[in-house]
Order: C-alpha cells, then sequence, then structure tokens
C-alpha cells in the first residue's frame, strides 16, 4: 500500500502550474522585455524634455 497523498496540496500545485504557465503565454504574447520598456520610456521622456523647453512664456 502506498503513502497517502494529501489532495489539497496536489491541487494546489496543479493550480500553481497552470497559474504559472497561464502567465508565461500572457507574458510571451503581450508583454515587452526590460530593455524594450526602458527605450520606450526613455523616447517619452526625450519627447517631454523637447515639447517643455520649446514653451513660450506668455508675459
Amino acid at each position: 500500500m502506498g503513502k497517502p497523498v494529501n489532495l489539497n496540496r496536489f491541487k494546489k500545485q496543479k493550480a500553481r502550474a497552470e497559474d504559472k504557465a497561464r502567465a508565461n503565454h500572457n507574458a510571451a504574447a503581450y508583454g515587452l522585455s526590460k530593455a524594450q520598456r526602458d527605450l520606450a520610456e526613455a523616447k517619452e521622456e526625450q519627447k517631454r524634455r523637447l515639447l517643455d523647453g520649446t514653451k513660450r512664456d506668455d508675459v
């Protein structure tokens, strides 16, 4: 006779594995790498600085 199995632990492990697989799929499908996010953020900052630099003072 084998060892008793804790079904709650088994269910939780299975759910975690499914969640991780779904997260990996979503990251591959929709996510950006850190380098891509940093590049996009730097471009937005550059645009903002350029726009702020061209503002006129209405005196």
